[in-house]
């Protein structure tokens, strides 16, 4: 909340986020308290991604790295895997340092070339495609009661 403030003035808008914040959660149709962070998957978490990681932003341009970010997903592209897990170390101290926790299980120094990133796979024959999961989650049949 704090790190909000320098960005908003509106009092009202950051009371509406605190709200947000400390609202319990439901599963399965039982409400429960939550004690830090921010829902998965809920309208704010991009945003509040987006506030909270611009400063990390910000370092990575300042030493030059070339990297992609969206909400909390991000690769950052350097020459050498030695390169790669110097930033690594360094954005896993910074992330420490704001409250964070890395997904260990999505989480690696690889060849950009075949990880995945929303969805989508960068390949050294045709440059980038959907990745094949998205691909077979397309082509399955939806299970909503629409049929979208």
């Amino acid at each position: 909340m704090e790190r909000l403030s320098r960005r908003i003035e509106d009092k009202a808008v950051l009371r509406l986020i605190r709200r947000y914040l400390v609202a319990g959660i439901m599963d399965g149709g039982v409400v429960m308290e939550r004690y830090e962070g921010t829902p998965q998957g809920g309208p704010l978490s991009p945003l509040l991604a987006n506030v909270l990681l611009d400063e990390v932003d910000r370092e990575l341009e300042v030493r030059g790295h070339r990297f992609v970010r969206y909400a909390d997903d991000c690769n950052v592209y350097v020459r050498s895997h030695n390169a790669g897990e110097r930033v690594l170390k360094g954005l896993r101290k910074r992330y420490d340092r704001l409250h964070l926790k890395v997904n260990e299980a999505k989480t690696a120094v690889a060849p950009a070339t075949g990880r995945k990133f929303l969805g989508y796979e960068l390949w050294h024959s045709t440059g980038i495609g959907s990745s094949v999961r998205s691909l077979e989650r397309r082509s399955k049949p939806s299970s909503n009661a629409f049929g979208k």
